[in-house]
């Protein structure tokens, strides 16, 4: 069945140049821009946006009245499919792993602003998460509702064609682009970026979301792509995982620091924070060079950084008292 997207977020979302990022990075003052696709419109924006336009488009023209989807505690995916289902008129549930309690700020304050009912999965694996999901839709359809489950982190096949159109607004805004970089979490985002601009233009740096995240890529980004698309043709960096998915590192923390106080702008420490240490890691090694133009796709997060207490207090040792 083909299926439409439901409007949600504005776009295109702007290009804006950061050439004092770029200085400090090493690049020229013209080889990086800023693809501002946290300001994709409701909920807090974020590239989730793009991949709930179809996935939701999917839901109501199955019928659909609730939303249900999967991650973790401080999920962007969960707090924009929360959004999305209070801007639509729908229901949402969250199933989440973890128990209650362990983390109460950030996106999880907002699940609960937007009215979503939350579904405590223990700590479980993603097998464990996904059973979880079906038992709440099954009770949902007990109930007499008509659940749809969104996939982790949004992305699928139908899911990645947001990021399809990302790339075509990415080959218009800036010619003659040879690298966009983003976070590599769940997959579909770089899928829709490698079928639209090509595997050897996008850059994704792993956030440790999956085991192996260069195959979900490939799985996504087939059915999408006109040319064959390969783990082994794919720019993958693994190298910003560090201790794991939640973990604060050294270099995300410098990454932080760096954008903040060259241009102003608030990445958050699982995803955009590791895709900026991937590309000053990239630059140090040669895979983006200077005199190319570059692209940092900023995929939003900014309440996660509020649930993260590390990086809170990291950010809060940063204020300096005044003393005349």
């Amino acid at each position: 069945m083909s299926h439409s997207p439901v409007p949600l977020g504005t776009f295109p979302t702007p290009v804006e140049p950061a050439p004092r990022l770029a200085a400090a990075l090493g690049l020229g003052p013209e080889d990086l821009w800023i693809k501002r696709d946290d300001l994709t419109g409701p909920g807090g924006g974020g590239n989730k946006i793009r991949k709930l336009e179809w996935t939701v488009g999917a839901a109501l023209a199955e019928g659909a009245d609730t939303l249900v989807t999967t991650g973790a505690p401080q999920s962007n995916h969960a707090r924009l499919t929360a959004a999305a289902a209070a801007r639509l008129g729908l229901s949402a549930v969250l199933v989440l792993r973890g128990t209650p309690g362990a983390s109460s700020s950030g996106n999880l304050a907002l699940d609960g602003l937007f009215g979503a009912r939350v579904a405590w999965a223990g700590e479980v694996d993603q097998a464990g998460l996904d059973a979880a999901a079906a038992d709440v839709c099954a009770r949902l359809r007990a109930s007499g509702a008509r659940p749809a489950l969104i996939p982790f982190g949004g992305s699928s096949v139908l899911g990645a064609r947001g990021y399809v159109r990302c790339g075509e607004e990415l080959d218009g805004q800036v010619p003659r682009l040879r690298t966009a970089v983003v976070a590599l979490g769940s997959g579909g985002t770089m899928a829709g970026l490698v079928a639209a601009l090509g595997a050897g233009s996008v850059l994704g740096v792993d956030v440790g979301a999956l085991a192996d995240p260069a195959a979900a890529v490939v799985e996504f980004a087939t059915p999408l792509a006109t040319q064959k698309v390969t783990a082994q043709g794919l720019r993958v960096r693994r190298d910003q995982v560090g201790a794991g998915y939640a973990t604060l590192t050294g270099p995300v923390t410098e990454a932080l620091r760096l954008a903040a106080r060259t241009e102003g702008l608030v990445l958050d420490p699982i995803y955009t924070g590791r895709a900026l240490a991937g590309l000053r890691a990239a630059v140090r090694d040669g895979d983006v060079r200077p005199g190319e133009k570059t692209v940092f796709v900023h995929t939003g997060g900014l309440p996660g950084f509020f649930g993260h207490p590390d990086a809170v207090a990291f950010a809060e040792e940063g204020a300096v008292d005044f003393d005349g």
